[in-house]
């Protein structure tokens, strides 16, 4: 198995968890708003200055929705993958 199936089979998990996290909680929307853009802004600073950790991590449409919808795990685990 190589790396990117296994990095999509653990987003496809962790999006599961995070629909039920959204789910169960109280304010769902603002929750969402709030891990979304947590997960962006997280993206784009990974992209910005993630030369100076070794993770060259590219601005894309995968990325972009990942980030967008995981938050914050999403691009932690792509600054992982991608070193």
């Amino acid at each position: 198995m190589d790396s990117e199936k296994i990095f999509c089979i653990i987003c496809g998990m962790i999006i599961l968890v995070m629909l039920v996290t959204y789910i169960k909680r109280k304010h769902k929307i603002l929750s969402f708003i709030f891990g979304s853009l947590s997960g962006m802004t997280a993206l784009f600073l990974l992209c910005r200055y993630g030369s100076f950790i070794g993770a060259e991590v590219p601005l894309n449409f995968f990325n972009l929705c990942g980030s967008g919808i995981l938050g914050i795990p999403f691009v932690v685990f792509l600054a992982i993958i991608c070193r």
